[in-house]
């Protein structure tokens, strides 16, 4: 079966296992709910497939193409949504990590083809190739997790908001308390930020053996560290300053629109373009 096929059927899959979830959260539903889960476990197990056939069958290691790191975001996506379904008062978590794996997946299949194409530059890389294939692994975990971290922190500004105008219904009964998701977005958010850190800190020593210092001037190297000072921003507000709930949430999801344009800016980069993360 052709690999894009393949692709195809998992985002069918996936797109079915939403609806299920979706019915679920609007009218409690424990049947939707397990559908739900088996559907997108089938999906994770078609994405995992992809990534097999791309890692055997290209007889390259994933992750070295931007359709292979933007493959290994939603399969990231895709398991972290199943393993919080099976948490307690978390019903609304699973369906909007659920959707940001498939607005990925979607995103992926359009706008970039399954075609293997190794980076341009990969052969002047080739000394430190294991330093740079553990960097793109850590950044697109870091992504991961700060996604979900952005996505707790949608919650707990919309638990916040109900609960200040004292809208209620049987969705906001099952969500856990604002604490418990200021908590569950702080710790995803920290692993995210150590991951980032170590991420840039095995570039720049890839740089560093490879006399190609210069490469720290590049776009995409200047905003992925502002990105870092964001989060940054975001940590000395959270432990240090001691700021509320609802502000850091807001700079939760700040960050998190700076991972996107940081990522999109790709396309100017000199040696992080569409071809290759």
């Amino acid at each position: 079966m052709p690999l894009n096929y393949m692709y195809d059927i998992g985002i069918y899959i996936y797109a079915l296992s939403l609806l299920f979830y979706i019915s679920d959260c609007v009218h409690r539903n424990r049947t939707a709910k397990r559908t739900g889960a088996g559907l997108l476990a089938v999906a994770f197990a078609v994405q995992l497939l992809v990534t097999g056939v791309r890692l055997f069958g290209d007889s390259a290691l994933p992750v070295l193409t931007t359709f292979d790191f933007l493959l290994f975001c939603s399969l990231s996506l895709t398991l972290t949504s199943l393993v919080i379904t099976f948490m307690k008062r978390a019903d609304l978590a699973p369906v909007i990590l659920g959707i940001a794996g498939f607005c990925v997946t979607v995103f992926n299949r359009m706008i970039i083809t399954t075609g293997f194409k190794p980076m341009e530059m990969w052969d002047m890389w080739s000394s430190v190739k294991g330093l740079l294939v553990l960097h793109i692994t850590l950044a697109s975990v870091s992504f991961t997790a700060l996604m979900v971290g952005a996505a707790f922190a949608g919650m707990y500004l919309f638990l916040h908001s109900r609960l200040k105008t004292k809208k209620w219904n049987s969705l906001i009964r099952r969500l856990p308390s604002l604490e418990m998701l200021d908590r569950y977005s702080y710790a995803a958010i920290l692993f995210g930020i150590l991951l980032l850190v170590l991420s840039l800190t095995i570039a720049v020593i890839s740089l560093i053996q490879e006399g190609q210092l210069s490469l720290l001037w590049d776009l995409k190297v200047i905003t992925t560290f502002i990105v870092l000072c964001v989060y940054l921003n975001y940590f000395v507000r959270r432990t240090i300053q001691r700021r509320s709930g609802l502000e850091t949430a807001r700079w939760a999801l700040i960050g998190l629109v700076f991972i996107v344009i940081n990522f999109l800016l790709n396309a100017w980069s000199g040696f992080h373009g569409w071809s290759g993360v």
